[in-house]
């Protein structure tokens, strides 16, 4: 039995971000995975990375995100929102993140999530940092092994996110999160599941997307992930991570990243 994640941030329950939550679940389960959900509005999940995190502390001391966050994941004193937040990444296979997309990327209550839970000597700052190696990260790090994929509801046409559209490329837009927030600390990305004009979804309409949705989850450990290139693989120059000149000779861009 495999256990996956479901991040899910939407503050409505009768949405269809809420319907596309349950059916996933169901779908889940169904199939005899054991689902974890973190629904960050229901929680009322506190957004703010802050002093509060680390009650152990000096307060006399100024307040170091990364430092504060470091000797509390390694003593064990962070907030227990936090570490209940992390079990749940330890215990996962797999990770689901599920949001709307609100101004070119995911809701401030899922963005607080990465931020809080992502702690110092758990999602970074771990791994020999040497001339050789820099860090267990893009591609290395504690997620090693667990898959992650975005579902993502999106207002607009697909035109519009389209290699000539006007808010620009949708895998443009997803990058920091994909190779961010995903292939950062080692996880496997697949392909996001996107479902597009969600203002003009119908009854027939969402039996089609539930459809398309339960074949992704049905195949969630057989699907290809994406071929970002390793940090310390090397293709990357150590200490200043640039790609070496060999690679892409000209080009810049997101795309560079990925492997042909």
């Amino acid at each position: 039995m495999s256990h996956v994640l479901l991040v899910y941030a939407h503050p409505e329950p009768r949405s269809l971000n809420g319907a596309l939550k349950r059916f996933m679940m169901e779908r889940l389960e169904a199939a005899g995975h054991q689902v974890l959900l973190s629904d960050l509005y229901a929680m009322n999940w506190k957004s703010a990375l802050d002093a509060r995190d680390y009650p152990a502390r000096d307060p006399e001391q100024p307040f170091n995100p990364s430092l504060d966050s470091l000797q509390a994941f390694n003593e064990g004193t962070q907030s227990a929102d936090i570490a209940r937040e992390q079990e749940k990444l330890r215990q996962a296979d797999a990770v689901i993140f599920q949001f709307p997309l609100w101004w070119m990327s995911m809701p401030a209550i899922m963005k607080g999530w990465v931020e809080r839970v992502y702690a110092a000597g758990l999602a970074y700052g771990v791994g020999e940092h040497s001339d050789r190696h820099w860090g267990d990260r893009y591609g290395e790090g504690s997620m090693v092994g667990k898959r992650a994929m975005l579902v993502v509801t999106i207002g607009g046409w697909e035109s519009h996110y389209g290699p000539r559209g006007v808010n620009g490329p949708i895998d443009d837009i997803l990058f920091p999160i994909h190779h961010g927030m995903l292939w950062y600390p080692g996880f496997e990305v697949i392909a996001p599941h996107l479902v597009w004009r969600t203002g003009k979804v119908d009854e027939q309409r969402f039996a089609q997307e539930c459809a398309a949705l339960g074949e992704r989850l049905d195949t969630l450990w057989q699907q290809p992930t994406m071929r970002w290139r390793c940090q310390n693989g090397g293709d990357y120059t150590i200490p200043d991570l640039t790609l070496r000149e060999d690679i892409a000779p000209g080009q810049s861009g997101f795309g560079i990243h990925l492997r042909s």
